[in-house]
């Protein structure tokens, strides 16, 4: 009885690990993010892209497009997130579809890590290449350590052509040119394979001896020393003295073979250039701010103050990377995204011009349907329960100016 158990679990082990290496090999393709399940204070109080630009929505493979724009570092930040103390500009995207040409903060390359100041407003721009044919949601996105990816606004981008014909040349500092897309890619193989087979060696030689039950019983029995024989032990110590030279070789032959190297730089850029942001001439106190949950609506009782020389209207509620606008005031030229553009979500009890030195108390109302599908509803179950957002303001001449918004937000169900 005890020998048919213990061919069972031997045969289920075997049957384990051929289901773990399936599972290791298959990998079913993503097509989007799950920027959704973030939380909504997050995208409302930590990072505010705007003026958003993705210059192709089809490319082909090697050919390359930019996504260029702003981004504002909320002044609010939460309190639960760490700071953007260091932060790296990055690109949301399923995978290794696109690789990353170029990026740049304020006009500086960016290879690394930066430190960005709250309160400030940079202008960045990455440059992809295609690599991966297929429809990929592409976003901007910022990971900050201690506070994980920040999640911006995404757009569907097609990719077209055959990934066989991808390349990736570069040049070292030695002058020669390589494709990294190949290159070493059969001592890559090699070694995955090498140290692959002398794991399942290593498996196998335990896996021959008695496994689960025989091995309990001995345990009970007071027997575990005999367990381990003389020839196990040999054969432990000839698996680890193997494996430690066959580093020492391969790391000697390498360091022979390419004797010039650059380690991977790993440094904090500081003093990244910011846009100099023009003061606001427009004042805005909220008064209050409900969130309707039958209605999918934002509504805030808000007073404006225009201290301009110009007469303003409200044109835009950007929060999350949705935009409400007022197409009367004004009007997407980037092709955002659809689904994060409510051209007519933004209404004003009385959005006739501001004149200057004039104050108003008017009654704002963000609604659309985005936010329950982006799940920026689930603000009203945090314990914080405060939103944020920039306020686009325009005058007759079509200048536009910004102005952050931070307040405490009740929730109606009637």
């Amino acid at each position: 009885m005890n020998i048919l158990k213990d061919k069972v679990a031997k045969l289920s082990f075997v049957a384990l690990l051929i289901t773990m290496t399936a599972a290791m090999l298959y990998t079913p393709t993503a097509s989007a993010h799950g920027e959704k399940s973030q939380a909504a204070f997050m995208r409302m109080r930590t990072i505010h892209w705007f003026d958003l630009n993705w210059s192709k929505e089809e490319v082909a493979v090697n050919d390359t497009m930019t996504i260029s724009g702003k981004f504002f570092v909320f002044s609010g930040w939460p309190e639960t997130v760490d700071k953007p103390e260091i932060s790296f500009l990055n690109i949301g995207i399923p995978g290794p579809v696109f690789i990353r040409a170029g990026s740049w903060i304020g006009g500086q390359l960016v290879p690394r890590s930066v430190s960005l100041e709250l309160g400030e407003t940079y202008e960045f721009k990455v440059l992809l290449k295609a690599r991966r044919p297929g429809d990929w949601h592409v976003h901007t996105m910022l990971n900050v350590k201690g506070g994980g990816p920040i999640i911006g606004p995404g757009k569907w981008v097609t990719v077209t052509g055959s990934m066989s014909s991808f390349v990736n040349p570069i040049t070292t500092l030695t002058g020669e040119t390589l494709d990294l897309e190949t290159y070493n890619l059969s001592n890559t193989y090699f070694w995955h394979a090498f140290w692959y087979a002398l794991g399942l060696l290593w498996m196998a030689y335990w896996i021959r001896k008695p496994l689960f039950v025989p091995r309990s019983i001995a345990v009970e029995a007071g027997k575990a020393d005999s367990l381990i024989t003389g020839t196990d032990r040999k054969v432990a110590m000839g698996f680890a003295a193997g494996t430690i030279a066959i580093i020492a070789i391969s790391m000697a032959n390498t360091n022979e073979k390419y004797p010039i190297t650059t380690p991977l730089q790993a440094g904090l850029l500081r003093g990244i250039k910011s846009i100099e942001m023009p003061a606001p001439t427009v004042a805005v106190k909220i008064e209050d701010a409900t969130y309707r949950v039958p209605g999918r609506a934002m509504q805030m009782t808000m007073t404006i103050t225009n201290n301009g020389d110009s007469s303003v209207r409200l044109g835009e509620f950007n929060t999350a990377g949705v935009r409400f606008m007022d197409s009367a005031v004004a009007q997407d030229e980037t092709n955002y995204p659809d689904d994060l553009l409510a051209e007519e979500g933004l209404t004003v009890s009385d959005n006739s011009p501001i004149a200057p030195g004039q104050s108003r108390t008017v009654q704002v109302t963000a609604s659309d349907a985005a936010w329950e599908v982006y799940r920026l509803a689930d603000l009203i179950y945090d314990p914080d329960s405060r939103f944020a957002g920039l306020l686009f303001f325009f005058d007759a001449a079509g200048n536009r100016q910004m102005v952050t918004i931070d307040a405490p937000l009740i929730p109606t169900f009637i």
